[in-house]
């Protein structure tokens, strides 16, 4: 059954477990049951706090990140793997069962050319090396094609499928994002289409990263598209209402999202909730 999901940077600059009583009860009375939380900085992430906060407060936790600028997937193969070894770990450490997100380049880091058979190969490399760390820790790899303006490696949801199919890995996932879809893909629809069986994960973001229904998003098309594929995993909102400064620029985002910030959670996901239902998405 989908179950519904929340970004952390939508309600906090910086994850911190300490403040999980007093974040997320407003949250969870929303009907979301899964926190997805940036590993911004892994070495400083506290796993162990994490881990007894969501299950102090009845939460699944859902990790993500995009590599770091100097962790170049042509250049330092071999470090990039060890960085999501380790991040893996983090994640595991926290009671995720998965770590999503741009896991194969960084965010906003483009050749100016289309991808490469080389980086392609590179990028086959790494999801091999990676999916056997996550499968030693009992845990799963998202993969998440961005827009052309944040990257040139992996944009559409079928170049994921075709990556995960040529490294062979059963415990890789296509993670889809909305706004990345409403550039890069024919429709909702055809985009969750294409993921099919691969398709794991889903961030529900508008089109100007704000409040969901105060954009340009086909959100109908959106819940309808998850619904012919019988996608029962989460929908996380995001939305950048707080936004680290190692990841702003790659994501421009120049100015707030959304004149009222508390909209996001208070408007957003009441919204995304009754398009979900009003689709036959029963959410848990």
């Amino acid at each position: 059954m989908p179950r519904l999901g929340l970004h952390g940077l939508a309600f906090t600059p910086l994850w911190n477990p300490a403040e999980a009583d007093r974040l997320l009860p407003p949250i969870t009375a929303h009907g979301v049951s899964v926190i997805e939380t940036p590993l911004l900085d892994p070495s400083n992430y506290d796993s162990i706090g994490t881990r007894r906060a969501a299950d102090r407060l009845g939460v699944e936790i859902v990790c993500s990140l995009g590599l770091p600028a100097e962790m170049d997937v042509m250049t330092r193969g071999n470090d990039v793997a060890d960085y999501l070894a380790f991040a893996l770990r983090v994640a595991r450490d926290a009671g995720a069962s998965a770590l999503s997100g741009v896991t194969y380049g960084t965010i906003g880091k483009r050749s100016g050319k289309p991808v490469t058979r080389a980086e392609q190969d590179a990028l086959c490399r790494l999801i091999d090396r990676a999916s056997k760390s996550a499968r030693d820790l009992g845990m799963r790899l998202g993969i998440e094609p961005c827009n052309r303006y944040e990257t040139h490696l992996l944009n559409t949801a079928r170049q994921c499928v075709e990556l995960i199919e040529r490294v062979g890995a059963d415990n890789v996932f296509v993670h889809l994002d909305t706004y990345h879809m409403n550039i890069e893909e024919v429709s909702m629809a055809q985009g969750f289409a294409d993921a099919g069986d691969h398709l794991g994960y889903v961030h529900l973001s508008e089109s100007n990263r704000g409040v969901p229904g105060r954009g340009t998003l086909d959100w109908q098309g959106t819940f309808e598209g998850l619904k012919s594929v019988g996608y029962d995993g989460t929908m996380t909102l995001e939305s950048f209402v707080y936004l680290a400064p190692e990841i702003a620029s790659g994501l421009a985002v120049w100015r707030p999202v959304a004149e009222r910030p508390e909209d996001v959670i208070e408007v957003g996901l009441p919204f995304l909730a009754k398009g979900a239902r009003a689709a036959g998405l029963a959410l848990a």
